[in-house]
């Protein structure tokens, strides 16, 4: 989606918070666009601080927006913006992020797990080098900005991890459709398991969030057929909405434990109060939208 888009479907969403992030400061991996934009500027709406941290610096062919034109957006929308040009496969480049947003705002609130890599090649014709690809940026960089993050979070009191990652569904036809990208995502899902056991006594919630339906993102454009998928999908403001529900407590499910779910985006938003998801539609009817996979 464009960033005008962006704007005038932020305007008809039928999400309405009962908590804000004013003040929070959210560290988000991948943040440039799609998904990881839309949480952002749905956040800096609040005044809260963002921090950036994303590959693109300079213009791509292929992709819109670089992390500059994000931080502009999110300055736009009335938060602060620290942009940050690094690769979560970089050790040191995570470290620097962290410590950036120490500096730049005095702490970090949330961090979001954004940045992710998707192959759904089957196993015979996976190039190891895309499952690598997969391996480092899914797993071992959720892991790392999350482990790099943890003295910020402890020290927050209220600290925060939101994964974008799928429950974890043992359903073999989800590991049989694409064995790769499953182990890929599942490794994600399964840092939110072992942290929100981990961090119980630190105070830190953790969890994932997934849509039920195709999301309009550039990595759906660029699959094959992406045009025809992008057109049965959600907006990312779907996902930005359901995010900013988690992150302030919104109106979630009375009783239920404060860290390690894994929740979809209709899930959190029906329990916000949203009745009717067409706002969040392209244009294609309900019941015409492609399902997400793993669920």
């Amino acid at each position: 989606m464009t960033s005008s888009n962006d704007a005038v479907h932020a305007a008809a969403t039928p999400y309405r918070a009962s908590g804000t992030l004013n003040g929070k400061t959210v560290l988000i991996s991948g943040g440039s666009r799609g998904i990881g934009l839309a949480i952002a500027v749905r956040a800096a709406r609040d005044g809260a601080n963002i921090v950036l941290m994303a590959k693109t610096g300079e213009p791509h062919p292929k992709l819109a927006g670089t992390v500059h034109t994000a931080a502009r957006e999110v300055v736009g929308a009335g938060g602060q913006a620290l942009p940050l040009v690094g690769d979560v496969r970089r050790d040191e480049d995570v470290a620097r992020a962290v410590e950036a947003a120490v500096k730049r705002f005095g702490g970090i609130d949330v961090v979001i797990n954004n940045a992710s890599a998707i192959d759904l090649s089957r196993t015979a014709d996976v190039d190891m080098k895309k499952y690598d690809l997969m391996q480092d940026i899914n797993v071992r960089g959720t892991f790392l900005l999350s482990k790099l993050a943890l003295p910020a979070l402890r020290a927050s009191g209220q600290g925060h991890i939101l994964t974008l990652s799928p429950p974890l569904n043992l359903d073999p036809a989800w590991a049989g459709k694409h064995l790769a990208y499953t182990m890929a995502k599942y490794g994600m899902s399964l840092t939110t398991l072992g942290l929100a056991e981990e961090l119980k006594a630190d105070g830190i919630r953790v969890n994932s969030l997934w849509p039920c339906t195709l999301i309009d993102t550039a990595a759906i454009r660029n699959m094959p057929h992406g045009a025809v998928m992008a057109r049965a999908a959600r907006g990312p403001q779907i996902m930005a909405d359901a995010a900013h529900a988690i992150l302030t407590g919104g109106n979630l499910a009375a009783g239920a434990a404060p860290s390690g779910n894994f929740y979809t985006d209709e899930q959190v938003l029906a329990a916000a109060g949203v009745q009717d998801f067409r706002p969040y539609s392209l244009g294609a009817p309900e019941d015409q939208l492609v399902p997400d996979i793993f669920l």
